[in-house]
């Protein structure tokens, strides 16, 4: 009998792992297109853009501003509309693919600040929609970090589509050609796997299918806590946008070959790519320490260009800041669900507003200080220091009442070790930092 009831559940085990790779396929393809090239297409075609087109870093910095205001009004826009995912995921996958063709045809700068837009606009809603309709259907919440991974593989993939067409002297507008090509045959791959059974989501879906930790009433309820939260959100998007967008023109002003720039965006990618799946095994238990000691690993991520004047200091920095930025995405929310409770939709829709108006900030942060001459070194120590800073003392801070409550003597051992060796290393940064700040003033 038992013989046979473990047969019976190994035959629908068997079965259930062919939706739950499916879906885990569709969600992962959908967030590399959305993310990969609707948001971050334009990192590695910006050095592209500056050679052949004459576009300058504030220019760059106004194009990729727009991306993110556009991705503001997609995610606040989620968060009320009702919309059948299935189809606005469809949808949006089609409107990226578009737009990012359309800006290999036009050269007028209008034009170029307004397909940016759109395209962010379509990514937030495939981020959303696709996260919803993906956790909702999987039966093993471990393969959430798989799905997450596509934003670092479509990264990768636009990053190494770069550097090919780098290394045959292809002109920008044939990069944007080609990758609105791929978003639109990978849209078509997944046409189908997105089933129109669910009817409408909202946002607040999302919400609904984080994991989250148990949370106290006290917890639930703390409003300082959850402007901590959103303080630290917005923090996040301002300190990893600025070498999320220009990187590969940091290593290309080092150096002009593209078969050694152009490798940096794709670093980051498979940083980015793995980093979720690793994380996944952590996401249950002291999500926060997390959180903090991917803040500080970021942080020094982002000084390292200022300190390493190399490209050596670049390549690292790509590790860093790839490696953290979906690590502290998928802390944050879970944080905001284990904080918030029944609450939790309205928590991560601020967070998320936040983060977003971080990410507008900081191109425009970087375009400002380029007519004044001063390079990329002034606005990466700030976003260094808005990284390592306040928020991971506000996080701290409440992690430390949390250890009062419930002592892990062991556990805790182990993660201060790692908060004293990572805060030593930023604060050898950020002496780094302020050397060469003075340096340059002088």
């Amino acid at each position: 009998m038992g013989g046979e009831d473990r047969c019976a559940n190994h035959v629908d085990c068997s079965r259930s792992r062919r939706p739950d790779a499916r879906v885990a396929a569709a969600g992962l393809i959908a967030l590399a297109v959305a993310r990969g090239i609707g948001r971050f297409a334009f990192t590695p075609i910006l050095p592209m853009m500056r050679a052949d087109a004459g576009v300058s870093v504030a220019l760059g910095g106004w194009l990729a501003a727009a991306n993110y205001i556009g991705y503001l009004a997609g995610a606040l826009s989620a968060t009320w509309l009702r919309l059948s995912a299935a189809a606005t995921i469809r949808v949006s996958l089609l409107v990226i693919g578009l737009a990012t063709l359309a800006m290999g045809v036009t050269h007028d700068v209008a034009a170029w600040i307004v397909l940016r837009a759109v395209a962010g606009v379509a990514s937030a809603w495939v981020l959303i929609h696709a996260s919803a309709w993906s956790t909702e259907r999987l039966r093993r919440p471990t393969l959430g970090g798989v799905v997450f991974a596509g934003v670092g593989i479509g990264i990768a993939l636009a990053g190494v589509t770069c550097l090919a067409l780098m290394r045959i002297d292809a002109r920008s507008a044939l990069a944007w050609n080609v990758l609105g090509i791929v978003a639109l045959v990978l849209g078509a791959v997944t046409w189908p796997m997105f089933a129109e059974r669910e009817g409408v989501v909202s946002a607040a879906r999302v919400a609904s299918h984080v994991p989250a930790a148990p949370a106290t009433a006290s917890d639930a309820r703390t409003a300082p806590d959850t402007v901590r939260l959103v303080l630290c959100y917005g923090a996040f998007g301002f300190g990893y946008i600025i070498p999320a967008t220009f990187l590969p023109v940091m290593a290309r002003e080092l150096i002009e070959d593209p078969a050694v720039f152009g490798w940096v965006w794709p670093i980051f990618g498979i940083a980015a790519a793995v980093s979720p799946i690793v994380a996944a095994r952590w996401s249950g238990t002291h999500i926060r320490r997390v959180w903090i000691v991917a803040h500080l690993v970021m942080a020094v991520g982002v000084a390292l260009p200022i300190v390493s004047r190399g490209l050596p200091g670049i390549a690292l920095a790509a590790c860093d800041v790839g490696g953290t930025f979906m690590v502290i995405t998928m802390a944050g929310m879970q944080e905001a669900r284990r904080v918030a409770g029944p609450s939790a939709p309205r928590l991560m829709a601020a967070m998320t507003a936040a983060f977003a108006t971080g990410q507008i900030v900081g191109p425009l942060c970087v375009s400002g200080l380029a007519g004044f001459g001063v390079g990329f070194a002034p606005a990466l120590a700030v976003a260094a220091l808005a990284l390592g800073g306040a928020p991971s003392r506000w996080l701290e801070g409440r992690l430390r009442r949390r250890d009062d409550q419930s002592r892990m003597a062991i556990t805790r051992a182990g993660a201060d070790s790692v908060f004293h060796f990572t805060g030593s290393a930023t604060i050898f940064t950020f002496e780094g930092i302020w050397s060469r700040l003075m340096r340059f003033s002088i």
